[in-house]
């Protein structure tokens, strides 16, 4: 194993020297202050995949693993040293930083380090003198899982969440609610998972297939298997960012409790959980009721995703077809008495609403860039008197997927921006423009592709630049049947985006493609110890296609907007 296989790119290395250290079951570990989850991760991940046992050591001791807490490092940064002898000496500004340089050296260690137990009990495993020297370009570095459209097992979440923290991630987006399936237990409101959370079928491709799934297709997470997974990842140091979808990708949510919908412009209790894709008119109505009930579902998720590991509520806010609102008596009575001038601020107080309530909680509103329409006027005074603020609170953050314009416009007006464009960074995107592709959607997104997105436009001025927060991958699931298909459409693209995320990297064009696509060949080792079903350089095997089902390719390199 060499240093140039390590992916993401580390920022500084000394070396490799002659000699090295050759951990062996006497090796001992010692872990100091604030880095109990790198000892936990180390002896429960690595030590189980080496037959190591990794005993407590003194700090002194040589033959050893030493994890130290450095604050003359920057919070997530690492200085990874091998010395022959003596050992390996991890140091981090903070226990993120400790657990992000163990994850370095797990790679350093060789593909059997990614296994779940020795496959050679008397192997030994050496590394190379050297010191790394490391940290994150960005701060946020996350991945977005819709398991709305295609319910995932809790277990294949923590699985994700291991793999993220392989990758040094550190923010798992948690698509939990839309049209086809709600996946969170609210206990206040049952009906949300006993009808929400189940369908009659499913559409088998892309919503033009003929094709159905005629098995039912649902399930959801207790508020037990949620707190399950927010410790897991806590203990991987991921921040979890859940996402509750309001006002629009609700029909779920009104198939369960018929009066969140605009009851007198249809027959609400006729709706069921959607089987279909795209986007449907059925939206929740701006009733005081519907708030009423919205704030009760979001006590709930705070008290089940902790605000020191999750910060951040997602609200949606995309794709809210106003429809029903322009038709509906009530509606247009509530845009009158808020002074409200069209269906667009409408949805601006809807999101406002929640932006304030979750502030005067101690949380940060985040949604995706729609929640900058019909916001750009401060307040407009109802008739009552009353001033109803339009714009976002200062703390309000935008997830730019639509392109790079709702980010830059959010940046420049002092919001902090995660950039997620779907012509770069969506997952579901097809990897090839080859017949044997699955189900292919969208634009071609090769791993090249993915490892020249650069996150921050260069139109930025400097000012706004700061409000980058990082980027996120996103993977849909309308196509993504389980956890096959996931994997399939992630990986390897993963690995690229991480590198990006993580590595200070030139200007795209000048990024050495060549080099990562030669680090991969130790990667693809890795998953494959991993047990991940990646998309194979060469194309799908025979069991990775699905011929015959329709789905929507576009041809063409995707805009730059």
């Amino acid at each position: 194993m060499t240093l140039t296989d390590l992916i993401p790119a580390p920022r500084a290395v000394e070396g490799p020297h002659r000699g090295g250290f050759l951990p062996d079951r006497n090796t001992t570990l010692y872990a100091g202050p604030g880095t109990q989850t790198t000892e936990r991760w180390l002896r429960s991940t690595v030590g189980a995949a080496l037959g190591l046992p990794l005993p407590p050591g003194a700090e002194s001791a040589r033959n050893s693993v030493r994890l130290l807490v450095d604050d003359s490092l920057e919070p997530e940064a690492y200085r990874l040293s091998v010395v022959q002898s003596r050992g390996v000496e991890i140091r981090g500004g903070s226990g993120a930083g400790v657990f992000w340089g163990a994850q370095t050296l797990r790679q350093l260690l060789g593909p059997e380090a990614f296994r779940r137990a020795p496959v050679r009990p008397d192997g030994t495993y050496g590394i190379a003198h050297q010191v790394i020297e490391d940290a994150p370009r960005f701060r946020w570095r996350g991945l977005m899982l819709d398991v709305s459209r295609h319910f995932l097992p809790k277990d294949d979440v923590l699985r994700h969440l291991d793999l993220l923290a392989a990758h040094k991630l550190n923010v798992f987006h948690f698509h939990l609610t839309d049209d086809q399936g709600w996946r969170i237990e609210i206990k206040r409101h049952p009906r949300l998972t006993e009808i929400g959370a189940w369908r009659a079928r499913t559409k088998y491709g892309h919503r033009a297939s003929e094709l159905w799934d005629e098995k039912p297709h649902g399930g959801y997470y207790t508020q037990d298997d949620i707190r399950e997974i927010v410790a897991y990842a806590a203990e991987r140091h991921i921040g979890v960012v859940p996402e509750i979808d309001i006002p629009g990708h609700s029909q779920a949510a009104i198939a369960a409790y018929p009066e969140l919908g605009n009851t007198d412009v249809i027959d609400t209790s006729s709706l069921t959980v959607w089987d279909n894709w795209g986007i449907t008119a059925n939206v929740l109505a701006p009733t005081d009721n519907t708030l009423r009930f919205y704030e009760g579902v979001l006590e709930e998720i705070l008290g089940l995703f902790p605000a020191a590991t999750s910060p951040f509520v997602h609200i949606g806010g995309d794709e809210c077809l106003k429809d029903q609102w322009k038709a509906s008596p009530a509606a247009q009575a509530r845009i009158k008495e808020l002074g409200l001038k069209d269906e667009d601020e409408l949805q601006s107080w809807f999101i406002r609403h929640f932006d304030r309530w979750l502030a005067d909680r101690g949380r940060r509103l985040i949604g995706w860039d729609e929640i900058l329409e019909g916001g750009s006027r401060q307040g407009v005074r109802a008739p009552g008197g009353e001033t109803t603020e339009m714009g976002l609170s200062a703390g309000a953050a935008v997830s730019s997927w639509r392109g790079y314009a709702g980010g830059i416009a959010a940046a420049e007006a002092g919001h902090d921006v995660v950039m997620c464009p779907e012509q770069h960074v969506y997952f579901d995107h097809r990897q090839h423009g080859g017949p044997d592709e699955p189900m292919p959607i969208g634009y071609v997104r090769t791993l090249e592709d993915v490892y020249r997105f650069e996150p921050v436009p260069p139109q930025l001025s400097a000012e706004a630049a700061a409000h980058i927060l990082g980027t996120q991958a996103n993977v849909w699931t309308e196509v993504m049947q389980d956890r096959s298909r996931v994997d399939y459409q992630v990986f390897p693209r993963l690995a690229a985006f991480a590198e990006v995320a993580w590595s200070a990297l030139p200007a795209p064009a000048e990024r050495d493609f060549a080099d990562f696509e030669r680090r991969m060949t130790a990667q693809y080792k890795r998953l494959d110890a991993l047990g991940v079903g990646y998309r194979p350089p060469g194309g799908p095997l025979p069991w990775q296609k699905r011929p015959g089902v329709l789905g929507r390719p576009i041809e063409g390199a995707p805009p730059n907007v």
